[in-house]
């Protein structure tokens, strides 16, 4: 399987030209009856050989930072960090092994970010926690800057804004009722940063939309955990509770069709799932509440999934043009797709 990234490093390379590759990926279109642009394509696993490599390198990373540490506490993340970057000069920028790539930047930027936590000579732990975010985001950076994995951006984000959110729970104890809400802002910003990079590869056909879809991966859940949260209550779940839960979740389906992505609605499904069993529990269908809503759930993501292009084009067809035409396949002049 060849991803959109392999295409345009063959283009690059001038293997192929720019007319041979897009008649590719017209020919994937018409085989598969749909837009590669709706299929949020990614790749992680090329074959066995990437778990093994996983595994071996597991091993290795895990051994590193338990000798390491046995030494002195900060040795080990220190060690850690450094075996992680060179095992990714080989299997990430010379073989181009996509889950190793994945586990060994994230050995690097947490192994990066434990140093100063376990480090000695820092009594305070809010300066601690600090200079570990500052580390976190400097590492996750170079990282980037060094092999070009797309969910790097998205693995420093979340630890500097889980980091940060520690923080100012430390230093401020008494807000933790608010903690829902600052997390709800900190997904909103995570989602716009999300949204820039979408909108810098509009066809998706760069590593730049690989990018957006890890961000958005990590935005959805920040986003719909306090919502959910909110509208379930304290778990008390009742008729009104569970008709919020599905106009939230039928306008979150609206707004991932118009974006192409489908981090929110998966994000929500579970909460959708235990609104309505609770409901139908109460309604004594006990034994066969969550039964009866997966059922009605699942075929209605499938039948959603089967004619998401056709969806998509009904939707795009009810915005103006002048805010569709930053979401993928919408053209001037074009109802929808």
């Amino acid at each position: 399987m060849y991803s959109n990234e392999d295409i345009e490093s063959a283009v690059v390379a001038q293997a192929i030209s720019p007319q041979a590759a897009q008649a590719l990926r017209d020919h994937v279109d018409n085989m598969r009856k749909t837009s590669a642009v709706d299929e949020e394509s990614f790749r992680l696993l090329a074959g066995f050989n990437d778990i093994f490599v996983v595994i071996a390198s597991l091993l290795l990373l895990g051994a590193t930072f338990v000798l390491g540490g046995a030494y002195h506490r900060w040795l080990g993340g220190l060690l850690c960090a450094g075996v992680a970057w060179g095992l990714a000069e080989y299997f990430v920028r010379k073989r181009h092994m996509a889950l190793p790539a994945v586990v060994l930047l994230l050995a690097f930027i947490v192994a990066i970010g434990s140093v100063p936590i376990y480090g000695y000579g820092i009594k305070d732990a809010v300066i601690r926690w600090i200079i570990a975010i500052l580390l976190t985001a400097l590492a996750a950076l170079l990282h980037w800057r060094r092999f070009h994995i797309p969910i790097t951006l998205a693995a420093g984000v979340g630890v500097v804004v889980w980091g940060v959110l520690s923080v100012f729970l430390m230093v401020f104890p008494v807000l933790e009722n608010m903690m829902p809400k600052l997390i709800f802002g900190s997904g909103l910003l995570v989602f716009a940063f999300a949204m820039y990079w979408d909108v810098s590869d509009i066809q998706r056909q760069t590593r730049r939309a690989d990018v957006a879809f890890w961000l958005h991966l990590l935005a959805a859940p920040m986003l719909v955990h306090p919502l959910f949260i909110t509208m379930l209550g304290e778990g008390d779940v009742r008729l009104l509770n569970t008709l919020l839960v599905l106009i939230f979740y039928v306008l979150m389906a609206f707004f991932s069709l118009a974006i192409d992505r489908r981090a929110l609605m998966v994000s929500a499904l579970g909460y959708v799932l235990y609104a309505f069993t609770s409901l139908l529990d109460k309604s004594g269908f006990v034994s066969l509440s969550f039964a009866i809503t997966a059922l009605i759930a699942g075929s209605a993501l499938l039948l959603l999934s089967a004619f998401w292009h056709q969806s998509r084009g009904f939707v795009l067809g009810l915005l103006p043009l002048s805010v569709c035409r930053y979401f993928p396949r919408c053209y001037p002049g074009r109802a929808g797709l």
